[in-house]
Order: structure tokens, then sequence, then C-alpha cells
């Protein structure tokens, strides 16, 4: 039995992986470096949802963007004696062509590997987070780079922490683009001017991709902010997949233990 886990800046989500695929998805905030020991619970909320008579033989595979953790991660399957799978630029079977592989988020090189396996080349992942990341596979399957930019929700929260009078309000769609009140216009400049930014961006990375006439890349979306219903409003998606991550980590594990690579970090 194996337990995914997709550590990001705000939260930590996991589930259990069935094979290729992934049951029971929750999710928590990250821990902070003095609250690690808060990893423990959520192991164990997610061996408490696990098949009957597999929670003696059980792994992790993680994808973590915070240090503290992966290093707290670490150390918990050390001392509880987890095999640990570790995605990163080493163990993804993922041509890199960037200048500085080792400096790409792990969830990144785990979204474009997903990318390739379930969707094909060339494909852009958007991934709707804390941070709104590109990843970009070419047509020969390779991650090549890709943008990033503040989330939606970070640009809401830096307007109501940074001004005396804007409030927090929630990521939704307003109906019209001209807000009528605060609420309204912070939502039409956040919302609609963030679905603009994922267009323009989409548009002029396809065309690079494009630039010699092939196959038109596969726009998926994942993340923590897929599931929303304003994201059905971003043009062009072929797909919105918010498990794409974990389900890239039980890919990864099932084709590293075929091939006897799936050796503990």
């Amino acid at each position: 039995m194996l337990i995914a886990l997709d550590v990001g800046n705000t939260n930590v989500t996991f589930g259990i992986v069935a094979g290729r695929d992934v049951s029971f998805v929750d999710r928590a905030a990250t821990p902070s470096a003095d609250h690690s020991y808060q990893l423990e619970v959520i192991v164990d909320e997610a061996l408490g949802h696990a098949p009957i008579g597999t929670v003696e033989r059980h792994g992790l595979v993680v994808a973590s963007v915070v240090p503290a953790v992966s290093h707290a991660l670490r150390e918990l399957a050390e001392r509880r004696d987890i095999a640990l799978l570790v995605a990163d630029e080493t163990t993804i079977p993922l041509p890199i062509r960037v200048d500085d592989p080792a400096g790409v988020g792990d969830d990144r090189l785990v979204n474009a590997f997903a990318a390739t396996r379930l969707y094909g080349a060339p494909a852009i992942v958007v991934d709707l987070g804390t941070a709104t990341t590109f990843d970009v596979v070419d047509a020969d399957g390779a991650f090549v780079g890709g943008a990033i930019a503040p989330g939606v929700g970070l640009g809401l929260e830096a307007l109501a922490s940074r001004t005396a009078q804007l409030p927090r309000v929630p990521v939704a769609l307003p109906p019209r683009a001209i807000g009528t009140d605060t609420v309204a216009a912070l939502q039409s400049g956040s919302v609609l001017g963030y679905i603009g930014l994922v267009t323009h961006l989409l548009r002029a990375i396809s065309d690079e991709l494009d630039s010699d006439g092939g196959t038109p890349p596969r726009v998926i979306l994942t993340g923590g902010l897929a599931a929303h219903q304003w994201a059905t409003a971003i043009p062009g998606v072929d797909a919105i997949d918010p498990l794409l991550t974990l389900r890239g980590l039980a890919i990864l594990h099932a084709e590293l233990a075929r091939t006897g690579s799936a050796a503990p970090a």
C-alpha cells in the first residue's frame, strides 16, 4: 500500500495509491518547520483509510516544494521504517531541457511527467495553486520550462492585507466586468484579470511550441483551484484534472517499481 503526498506551500494533498491511480484524497494545511510532527497525523490519517491487511507494508511517494517538510518526511520515513520515494529531477524518467534542472519544483516535473503519460505531448500543464505555474512539454516529451505567476488567491490576499479599505472576498467569477460595488470590482480585477493572464500566457506558449507548425499542445488544468467553477471559463483547455500531481506520483512509482528502480530515497 502506497501513500502519495503532494506538498505545496499552502496545503499537503494526499491519497492512497491503487495501482496507477489514486483513491481517498484529502488535504491538510502544510505544517511549518516547528510543527513537522503534524506530518505523522497526515500519514496516519491516510493509513486509516487503507485496505485491510495493507497497513503493515506501506510506503510513501512524495513531491514537495517545501524543503523543511521534505526533510521532516525523510526523518519520519527513517524512524518508522517506511519506504520513501522522492520525486525529483534524479528519479523522474523525463528529459529536462532547462538551464538548472535541480532548480525546478518537483511538483512541476511530476506534472510534466503525468501529462506525457496521460495526455501525450506536446502539452501545457497549468497548476492553479498558491502560485500559478505553466509546465511545458515539447513534442519530444521533454520538459522545456514554463512560467510562474502569483495565484489568484495570493493576489486577493495581498490586496486585503496591504490596503486599508479593501476586504477579503471569495475567489468567484463576477457577473460583469464592470463591478458596481467593491466586492464585484475586486472579483472582476482579480478573477477576470487572472483568467486573462492565463489565457494570454497559454496563447504565447502555444505559439512558441507551434512555431514549426506541429501538433497543437494539449492544455491541462490542475491544482487546488482547478476544481472551481470559474476555471471552466479559461478558453482552450482540453482537460481539468485536479489530481494530476498525485496521479503522476502513482504512475512514477509503478514505472520505477516495474524496472526495479523504486528504491527508498
